[in-house]
């Protein structure tokens, strides 16, 4: 995985603690943006579209970690996005799970796989689903990302999330 990392920025972005001593067979990753979802949406066989996401807080490094947080309050639904970008060959897909202590704290962590080809930053659903405020520092690892080798031929991802779009931002046409 370091070797990826070094030649093809497999993962890219990844804070020191993960490029010098990684736990388990993966890396972590980091929050680094919310956003709140608004009005209604549209999942069709050909068309789509999701509902408005708007930016709420990011990641700030200029910022002390005391005042670089984002507070997830009960019951309340948020789209999160992480400080890495995923750089995938189509020998390989990317699954995601979230960190343990992301549902110790009553956060649930709505998340799916990194298809081979995909590049960009990840986004997640992230909900409160706890009944206090949880405070969480932009930077703080939420996710775990594993890989699985993709044994023979290959589909390139060719969606329209490359690059780690949030939104649609408005009805599309499925590719």
């Amino acid at each position: 995985m370091h070797k990826l990392v070094e030649e093809k920025q497999l993962v890219g972005g990844l804070c020191e603690r993960e490029l010098k001593s990684p736990e388990g067979a993966g890396f972590d990753l980091r929050l680094g943006e919310v956003y709140e979802l608004s009005g209604d949406g549209f999942l069709g066989v050909e068309e789509r579209k999701t509902p408005q996401a708007k930016l709420l807080a990011a990641n700030d490094p200029a910022k002390p970690e005391s005042d670089n947080f984002f507070i997830f309050k009960p019951g309340e639904y948020y789209l999160v996005k992480t400080m890495e970008k995923v750089n995938l060959p189509v020998t390989l897909s990317g699954v995601i799970f979230p960190r343990t202590t992301l549902f110790r704290s009553g956060l649930g962590l709505f998340n799916g796989i990194a298809q081979p080809g995909y590049q960009g930053e990840l986004t997640f659903g992230l909900g409160n689903l706890g009944k206090g405020e949880i405070k969480v520092s932009f930077g703080a690892r939420i996710a775990h990302i594993t890989f699985q080798e993709v044994i023979g031929e290959g589909n390139q991802y060719r969606g329209q999330w490359q690059g780690g779009r949030v939104a649609t931002g408005g009805r599309e046409t499925q590719i």
